[in-house]
């Protein structure tokens, strides 16, 4: 098979739901490194702190990746927002403060979002190693949530959905 498309992934054009694509991931990996940024410094527990930075620490990847993505291929990645000024947690108006508990439930519907975000992103990709990129980001989030998920559990953070505590006898149909 030869054609535009029979080489190298890499050196094989992108096509517009992938750079649109990319744009939005990046796009949106910088409004979430800024709200990140925020959790940081209203966060109280230690834990909750460390796994911010992780947050932080996975969102910086998810934007160099695909700004480089982007810049290689011709096109202007979005704008960095500039970075939160440092706030102590003492000097939070408590009113104005988010609680431990909100920053989690955040965090994990964030993590849940971008596990969607990527697995649409890979699903419309026919680049292997744009898929492959997005399903890293997959298997980064992934392990990013579980944690959150046993901080929740720990703290008792965690509301769950109705829970089914009695088996039922089943209904004859």
């Amino acid at each position: 098979m030869s054609g535009v498309l029979s080489g190298s992934p890499k050196e094989e054009p992108l096509h517009y739901g992938e750079i649109f694509g990319l744009w939005q991931f990046s796009a949106s990996a910088k409004m979430a490194l800024s709200a990140f940024q925020t959790f940081h410094y209203h966060a109280g527990d230690r834990e909750l702190k460390e796994i911010i930075d992780d947050f932080i620490d996975q969102v910086h990847r998810e934007i160099k990746a695909c700004d480089k993505l982007l810049k290689v291929n011709g096109f202007m990645a979005p704008p960095q927002l500039p970075d939160r000024p440092s706030a102590r947690l003492e000097d939070i108006p408590a009113g104005a403060r988010f609680t431990d508990p909100e920053i989690a439930a955040a965090l994990s519907a964030s993590a849940a979002a971008g596990l969607v975000v990527c697995s649409q992103a890979a699903g419309m990709s026919i680049r292997e190693d744009l898929g492959a990129m997005y399903m890293k980001f997959h298997s980064q989030m992934t392990v990013l949530g579980l944690a959150l998920l046993h901080l929740n559990k720990k703290k008792g953070w965690l509301v769950p959905p109705p829970l089914q505590l009695k088996s039922r006898e089943p209904v004859p149909v």
